[in-house]
């Protein structure tokens, strides 16, 4: 593989000769081989959204010239049009607050910026990630604006498909109104009850759920953006962080605002903690109803054996015409690793020192990962179990 050679204040480095990334991002390839994971679409997408925001109002303030501010406007929007979301290679777990992701961004715009500026790659002759691309912000200000971003994109979604999940077992709710069962506490007979009674309950629950997280949501809407290092605001211009954050209201339709003290937006994480414990909640509710579902449909013959749902795939290997209730399964085992990240969260939280919470790497995985995997364990739990019930 043919490579380029780039400096940083560390001495030079060898560089993929094709790649839009530098000098700090080939470091941190090299320094975390962990996971293999790389970061979420949703959190590239808030980090380069910032970006754009920022070159916008450096230019209003008279700091960063047309020329430079247009080709880094033209870099952002290639990627938030889906293209070079492959450049962006550094592991999730890294250190220093999120310091090596970031540079990650700021290099491949810088890069791809001067490319269209007519250009060379790690040349940074007309736009340099650290003093255009990087102006008037920090990894301090800019990571978890970007993890908030990233969050509001995410559960969004995650919101809208636990409401259409209430839905759905609402229909079958009315459906199944005058259906009666028998009720049972302590897994023991009780009291006759209906099919849509018990089927309202958990309608509710996922209702209840949704809400919990849509309250949560509020909390990520106050950025900290502006407060560049150490939440002084130090190198940037006062207006700076009213500009970017009109703008990502705009874009993003929240009601987005600069947090009132940029000192607390830098070293709390409650407001991640906070989403984590709502998806746990979430989980904690679906994955119940999961085991409820598993319970009614055991036997046929030898168990309860009250619901049917559609048969997905053979249950096995050894047993022709078995079939077990293999959604139901695979959304108990996303529950479980949703309220193992919401562990995590917790305890990277509460790690964070002085100024600042170096954790911030391990924070956005796991909710970015509890939402994506929820997200879509609920949708096909909707559309594979709850539709055909």
């Amino acid at each position: 593989m043919s490579s380029r050679r780039e400096r940083d204040t560390l001495g030079e480095i060898e560089v993929p000769a094709s790649a839009l990334w530098g000098a700090q991002t080939q470091r941190a390839i090299e320094n975390y081989p962990i996971s293999g994971y790389r970061a979420f679409p949703a959190f590239i997408r808030g980090f380069v959204r910032i970006k754009r925001a920022a070159a916008l109002a450096n230019s209003e303030a008279g700091r960063l010239d047309e020329r430079r501010k247009d080709a880094i406007l033209a870099a952002c929007d290639e990627i938030l049009a889906g293209k070079h979301m492959d450049q962006f290679v550094v592991d999730v777990f890294h250190s220093g607050a999120g310091v090596s992701f970031h540079m990650n961004v700021n290099e491949v715009l810088a890069n791809r910026a001067n490319q269209i500026l007519g250009g060379g790659l790690g040349t940074y002759e007309h736009v340099n990630p650290n003093d255009h691309v990087n102006m008037a912000q920090s990894t301090n200000d800019t990571t978890p604006t970007a993890m908030r971003l990233g969050s509001l994109e995410l559960t969004k979604t995650l919101c809208a498909e636990l409401d259409t999940l209430a839905d759905a077992i609402a229909e079958k709710a009315s459906r199944y109104a005058d259906s009666v069962k028998p009720g049972r506490t302590h897994l023991q007979d009780a009291v006759p009850i209906t099919f849509g009674q018990e089927f309202s309950g958990w309608a509710e629950r996922v209702r209840g759920a949704a809400a919990r997280l849509r309250a949560g949501r509020a909390e990520l809407c106050e950025l900290g953006i502006g407060g560049t290092a150490a939440g002084t605001g130090l190198n940037a211009d006062p207006q700076f962080r009213e500009r970017v954050c009109a703008y990502l209201a705009e874009w993003y339709g929240e009601p987005i605002k600069p947090a009132k003290n940029l000192f607390a937006a830098m070293q709390s994480m409650a407001p991640f903690v906070r989403i984590a414990s709502g998806m746990r909640t979430a989980a904690i509710e679906v994955s119940s109803i999961c085991n409820d579902i598993r319970l009614l449909v055991s036997g046929p013959r030898t168990g309860f054996g009250e619901l049917r749902i559609p048969a997905v795939q053979p249950g096995s290997s050894i047993m022709p015409g078995k079939v077990n209730p293999a959604i139901p399964e695979m959304v108990n085992q996303v529950c479980f690793q949703v309220i193992g990240n919401d562990t995590a969260v917790a305890h990277g939280a509460q790690a964070g020192q002085l100024e600042l919470n170096v954790m911030m790497p391990g924070i956005n995985f796991a909710n970015c990962f509890s939402a994506t995997i929820l997200t879509n364990a609920v949708r096909v739990l909707r559309e594979k179990t709850i539709a055909g019930l």
